[in-house]
C-alpha cells in the first residue's frame, strides 16, 4: 500500500517549508535511510530521511524550489503500477497524469475568467514578485539594475530583491527584449505574484496588462503551450560559475553579477582575487577591489602643500538615513528583550590569572596537528565545572526547574547580520581538541549560513567571547533557556600581587550572568570559583 509523506515540522517556528533540492526522481527506488530531499526552513537547510518501508517515488507534491505549508502533501511512495489517484486528491488527479510537469489550469478555471484579466501579446514576459524564502509575504525592490527602455538579455540581473531575511539577486532567464514596464519602484514593496516588471519587444501595447495588474490570459496558445518567464534566485554563494579566459591562458572563474559589475566598472577579472569556491569571484570581490595607484607628481604636490598650508576642511551637513530591519536582527530583539525584561538578572564577576593557561596552551599546542585556543581551554573549563555544579546547567520552566542531564554549551558567534549561537552537544565528553574542531567547524558554517537548525538547539550554558577584539569585560544577556551567560574579556597585563611581591601578571576578567529564579548568588559564586580553579591550572582538564 502506498505511503504519503507530509512535508515535516523541521524546527518549533517552522510554518511551511521550500524544497531546495529532490535528490531522487519519481520512478527512483527508495530505502529506509535515504535522504528524500532537502528542506528549507525559517532557520536552515536540512536534509529529510526517509524511515518508511521500501518501494518507488510514485509522485512529488512540491517542485524543487517551491513551499509549502507543513503537513501538506510532499511524496506518495508505494510500488509500481498502484493507483495514486485517491491519495493525491480531486484537486491534483488532473497533475498526477504527468507527475513533474508544470501545473495546468483546467478548463473550467480558464471559461471562468473574468474581463479584468488581459491577453498575452505574442513574445511578452510577466514577471512577478517571486517567494524568495519560506517566510516572505512581498518583496522590496531595492535596486532596478535597467530602465524602463534598456535591452534585457537571458542572464542579466533585473534587480535586487529584499526579502524579510536577505537581499537577493533576480536574475533573468526569459527569452530576452526590451524592458517596458516596472511595475515596483525602486525602494517599494509589493505583495508575492504582485506585477514586477513586463519584457517583450519595442513598441508592444502593454495597457491591458498594467490595467489588470498583470492578470492574464492566453489568447489563442494552449495551456500547455505557453512560454512564462521564469526568474532563477542567485546569492554570491550559488552563482553560476561562469569562465573568462585572458589573454595570457588563465581561465578566471567569475559569477555573472560580478562579471557585470566588474564590466561596468572597467575592472579587469583577471587581476582580482576571488574568496569564493574554488577561487570564483563574487560581487564582493569586486565592489571591494581597490586597483593598485601610482603615486603622481601632482598627488604628491598637493600633499607636500598640504603639510606647509594647513586648510580647514569644508564641512558638509550629514544626512540622517534608515535601515530596515532584517528577519535575524528582528529575531534577536525579540528574544533578548524577552529575556533580559522577564529573567531577573545578577553579574557575579571574577579575575583570573592565566600565567599557566598560556604556558598549557604553548604546550599543547607544540604537539604535531594540534592548535588549541584559550576560548577551547575555556568551553572545556566551564563544561568540566558544570558537572560539579548541575544546578547551573538548569532551566526555568514556570512552575518547575528543568535539570538537563547533558552539558550542552553554545558558543556565541557574531556574522553579517547579527549573531547565532551553534551549539556543541555533550561538551564535557570532548578533549580539547575535539573542541577546538567543533567550534571551528560550527563558526566556519555559521558565517556561511550553512548551520542546521538542529546545530544551534539544545544549548544548556552559553559562552560568550570578546576577548579577541580587545573587550577587558562585560555583561551579557542570558540565551534562555539557559540560566547563565558567561562574558569573557581579553587577557592582559596588569600589576598582581605574587607571594607579597608586586610583578607583572596575565589577567583575564569573566562576568557570569544568573537568572536568579534558577541560580542564586552563592551557587553561580561557588561555579566561578570551581571554574577559576580550572583556569589557573589547565593540566586539570587533561585528567
Amino acid at each position: 500500500m502506498a505511503e504519503v509523506i507530509k512535508m515535516p515540522r523541521l524546527s518549533d517556528t517552522m510554518t511551511e517549508g521550500k524544497v531546495s533540492k529532490w535528490n531522487l526522481k519519481v520512478g527512483d527506488s527508495v530505502k529506509e535511510g535515504d535522504v528524500l530531499a532537502e528542506i528549507e526552513t525559517d532557520k536552515a537547510v536540512q536534509d529529510f530521511d526517509y524511515d518508511g518501508d521500501d518501494g518507488i517515488l510514485l509522485y512529488q507534491g512540491v517542485q524543487e524550489g517551491e513551499s509549502a505549508p507543513v503537513d501538506s502533501l510532499l511524496a506518495i511512495i508505494g510500488q509500481e503500477g498502484e493507483d495514486i489517484s485517491a491519495l493525491i486528491g480531486a484537486d491534483a488527479a488532473v497533475a498526477s497524469a504527468t507527475i513533474n510537469a508544470e501545473p495546468v489550469e483546467d478548463a473550467v478555471s480558464q471559461e471562468s475568467q473574468t474581463s479584468a484579466s488581459a491577453d498575452i501579446p505574442e513574445n511578452v514576459d510577466i514577471i512577478r514578485v517571486p517567494r524568495l524564502s519560506d517566510t516572505m509575504t512581498e518583496g522590496k525592490v531595492s535596486k532596478w539594475n535597467f530602465n524602463v527602455g534598456d535591452q534585457i538579455n537571458e542572464g542579466d540581473i533585473l534587480a535586487e530583491i529584499e526579502t524579510d531575511k536577505a537581499v537577493q539577486d533576480f536574475e533573468y532567464d526569459g527569452n530576452g527584449g526590451t524592458l517596458l514596464y516596472q511595475g515596483v519602484e525602486e525602494g517599494n514593496s509589493a505583495p508575492i505574484e504582485s506585477l514586477l516588471a513586463i519584457i517583450g519587444p519595442a513598441g508592444t501595447d502593454i495597457s491591458g496588462i498594467i490595467a489588470s495588474g498583470g492578470k492574464t490570459k492566453p489568447a489563442s496558445v494552449p495551456p500547455t503551450e505557453q512560454q512564462s518567464a521564469k526568474a532563477e534566485i542567485k546569492t554570491d554563494k550559488t552563482d553560476t560559475v561562469e569562465s573568462n579566459v585572458t589573454s595570457t591562458g588563465d581561465r578566471v572563474f567569475i559569477s555573472p553579477l560580478a562579471r557585470k559589475i566588474a564590466k561596468d566598472k572597467g575592472i579587469d577579472p583577471a587581476k582580482i582575487k576571488g574568496s569564493g569556491d574554488n577561487g570564483r569571484i563574487t560581487r564582493k570581490d569586486v565592489e571591494n577591489f581597490i586597483p593598485s595607484v601610482s603615486a603622481t607628481p601632482e598627488s604628491s604636490l598637493s600633499t607636500a602643500h598640504a603639510v606647509s598650508t594647513p586648510v580647514l576642511p569644508k564641512v558638509v551637513p550629514g544626512t540622517d538615513t534608515e535601515t530596515v530591519n532584517t528577519s535575524m536582527r528582528n529575531a534577536i530583539a525579540k528574544s533578548l528583550s524577552s529575556s533580559f525584561f522577564t529573567a531577573p538578572h545578577y553579574n557575579l564577576v571574577f579575575e583570573i590569572n592565566m600565567d599557566r593557561a598560556i604556558e598549557d596552551r604553548k604546550a599543547i599546542n607544540s604537539l604535531p596537528d594540534t592548535k588549541v585556543s584559550f576560548n577551547d581551554i575555556i568551553i572545556k573549563a566551564v563544561a568540566v565545572a558544570l558537572r560539579k555544579h548541575p544546578q547551573v546547567n538548569s532551566s526555568w520552566a514556570d512552575t518547575k526547574i528543568i535539570h538537563h542531564g547533558n552539558i550542552n554549551i553554545g558558543v556565541a558567534v557574531a556574522v553579517e547580520d547579527g549573531l547565532v549561537v551553534p551549539v556543541i552537544k555533550n561538551t564535557d565528553y570532548l578533549s580539547l581538541t575535539q573542541i577546538s574542531a567543533s567550534v571551528r567547524d560550527l563558526a566556519g558554517r555559521a558565517r556561511d549560513k550553512k548551520l542546521k537548525a538542529n546545530e544551534m538547539d539544545g544549548s544548556t550554558f552559553t559562552v560568550s567571547n570578546l576577548g579577541m577584539y580587545g573587550v577587558e569585560s562585560f555583561n551579557s544577556i542570558i540565551n534562555q533557556p539557559n540560566s547563565c551567560i558567561l562574558s569573557v574579556g581579553s587577557i592582559n597585563q596588569k600589576p598582581i600581587v605574587k607571594d607579597g611581591q608586586i610583578v607583572v601578571g596575565n589577567v583575564m576578567q569573566i562576568s557570569l550572568a544568573c537568572d536568579h529564579r534558577v541560580v542564586d548568588g552563592a551557587t553561580g559564586s561557588q561555579f566561578l570559583q570551581t571554574l577559576k580553579t580550572y583556569l589557573e591550572n589547565p593540566v586539570s582538564l587533561l585528567a
